[in-house]
């Protein structure tokens, strides 16, 4: 793999091609990979050989990020083409920045006093821990939540030290556990009435409740399998609660206009892409004897990926220009959420009877894809926000 300049545009470029490698590699793997349920450290180890951990660090603290109207497109670049090798390990690797930037540490460089010199020093450690090679995740979702973090009813009472907190309260959707170092989740804190921000220390904790956290069910998903996605109870879990907290950060994250959620669009995009070249070539000798339904279908399967395609370049065009990028990215993750069903569908139809079989990779990328919906926001709490940002342009 090629190794780091120092120059965050040259960095940028090297991840990507070392990226790139890795992706070839997990795509001539495919048919094993798709029918993993677990994930495997030594795909993590090529990630942070490969310098992606740094995707989620400033510039000026030595990682690649350099503010959202660069970085976002460096950083959807790199995802889009680890899907195309591997969806589970993209869709893994995309909370990575996604957490860091949510957090703050990546936008907030300076926080109000009494919190300025906790959050400094606080920023500084995360993004210490990402350039060590360190993987960052979430488990934020709870039952009955709808995906609205706002709802969480897991508390946190303060340690006698008076800085550490205890989690307790039942998580789900935990992409990435057992192979992130770091997790950060929401939880209200004793004596308050509104969820805040936790960093969890996932490192060498047993699951079996010893240590305050418990696998309660393991990731079964019919799509993303290998995400480990698992379903923890945590009873007095040890947690750090973010340096700048409360309802003060959040208010300054949300003027900030952030396209959440770029990431998770860029993966999905990605599997539609290496779907599509895959099914143009093996249709490539039949293309002659297609009935007409068939014919139709593709020619819907080429309309449809277009528009994603463009759909994934707006929003990042948007991102760079600023414009209304919160609600841009939001408009495009629910448009490909709904086309790349769509495009899978039809392939799968056009291919026959082929890939209703396991030993085709297309019934796997079609359950893939369907996790766009379902990211944060899922599907009822999307459509809000886009109502509801209807009279807000």
């Amino acid at each position: 793999m090629r190794k780091m300049t120092g120059g965050s545009v040259a960095d940028a470029q090297t991840i990507l091609d070392n990226v790139g490698e890795i992706a070839c590699e997990f795509a001539s793997q495919r048919s094993e990979r798709q029918r993993r349920r677990g994930l495997e450290k030594e795909d993590f180890d090529r990630l942070k050989e490969s310098g992606y951990p740094l995707v989620a660090v400033p510039t000026e603290f030595g990682g690649i990020w350099e503010g959202d109207k660069i970085g976002t497109r460096q950083v959807c670049e790199i995802l889009k083409t680890l899907a195309q090798g591997d969806s589970s390990i993209a869709l893994v690797s995309a909370m990575h920045p996604a957490v860091i930037g949510s957090a703050g540490w990546s936008t907030i460089s300076v926080a109000p006093e009494p919190y300025t010199k906790a959050w400094e020093e606080q920023r500084d450690w995360a993004f210490q821990t990402a350039k060590e090679g360190h993987f960052w995740g979430t488990i934020m979702s709870e039952p009955g939540s709808g995906g609205d973090n706002t709802q969480s009813t897991s508390g946190a009472r303060l340690s006698d030290d008076g800085f550490h907190y205890q989690i307790s309260g039942q998580k789900h959707f935990g992409s990435g556990s057992g192979m992130t170092s770091f997790m950060v989740t929401h939880a209200i804190p004793e004596g308050e009435v509104s969820p805040d921000t936790f960093v969890l220390d996932m490192r060498d904790a047993d699951w079996d409740g010893s240590s305050g956290v418990e696998l309660v069910a393991a990731w079964d998903g019919h799509g993303m399998t290998s995400t480990q996605s698992h379903r923890m109870l945590f009873e007095n879990f040890p947690a750090t609660r973010l340096a700048f907290p409360g309802d003060e950060r959040r208010k300054v994250i949300a003027g900030m206009d952030r396209p959440q959620g770029a990431f998770f669009v860029a993966v999905i995009t990605g599997i539609v892409e290496v779907a599509v070249a895959t099914a143009r070539q093996q249709l490539d000798s039949k293309r002659h004897r297609m009935r007409s339904y068939e014919e139709v279908e593709w020619a819907k399967v080429e309309i449809d990926a277009w528009v994603i395609r463009q759909s994934y370049e707006g929003m990042l065009r948007e991102v760079e220009r600023g414009s209304t990028p919160a609600r841009n990215t939001l408009l495009a993750k629910e448009a490909i959420a709904e086309l790349a069903e769509s495009v899978l569908l039809r392939i799968s139809k056009v291919i026959g009877g082929g890939a209703y079989s396991r030993h085709a990779p297309y019934g796997f990328w079609l359950e893939d894809v369907r996790a766009l919906g379902f990211l944060r926001p899922p599907w009822a709490l999307a459509y809000e926000r886009v109502f509801q940002g209807s009279w807000d342009i």
